[in-house]
């Protein structure tokens, strides 16, 4: 992990994604694949949030997204990835590991992004229907990393219990 970025508020935006994304992963470390595949809520409507791997699945395919809408509200021409099923633990691992690392070299290659905008017009909007400047949307992604590990506790907790 790089500890405390010297640059400002997105420096401590990505430690907080970072530390987030590596929570998840010691979370996951462990899991057998029958943790990864079993059908946990099998009454939600919500394909996302039926297993740890489709949780997973999501998480991945949502973090591209926040970095796509920035980019986009930059002018360029750059579509979201198609979300995929992935086969193990180590897969997912590798693929929020990039993730992570779009997200980064977006604000390499952005160094000066303009985190706040106050101006609504201006602001990004998503496909669920909010609105976002670039602060706030990496602020939603790192609380949707948060949010999607703590389903995942939750769900191992029924898991293992069975």
């Amino acid at each position: 992990m790089k500890n405390y970025r010297d640059n400002g508020a997105i420096g401590a935006l990505l430690d907080e994604y970072e530390k987030a994304i590596l929570e998840l992963q010691a979370l996951i470390e462990n899991l057998s694949l029958s943790e990864l595949t079993t059908i946990v809520d099998t009454k939600t409507t919500d394909l996302d949030c039926r297993s740890i791997q489709t949780i997973l699945s999501h998480v991945v395919h949502s973090g591209y997204g926040y970095a796509i809408y920035i980019r986009q509200s930059k002018g360029e021409n750059i579509g979201f990835p198609d979300k995929v099923l992935l086969p193990t633990i180590k897969a997912y691992q590798e693929a929020i590991s990039a993730m992570f690392k779009a997200n980064e070299q977006l604000f390499i290659d952005y160094p000066n992004l303009k985190l706040e905008e106050h101006d609504n017009t201006k602001k990004m909007l998503t496909n669920w229907g909010q609105s976002f400047d670039a602060e706030q949307i990496i602020e939603h992604a790192i609380v949707h990393i948060l949010r999607h590990r703590r389903q995942i506790e939750r769900f191992l907790i029924k898991l293992r219990k069975e």
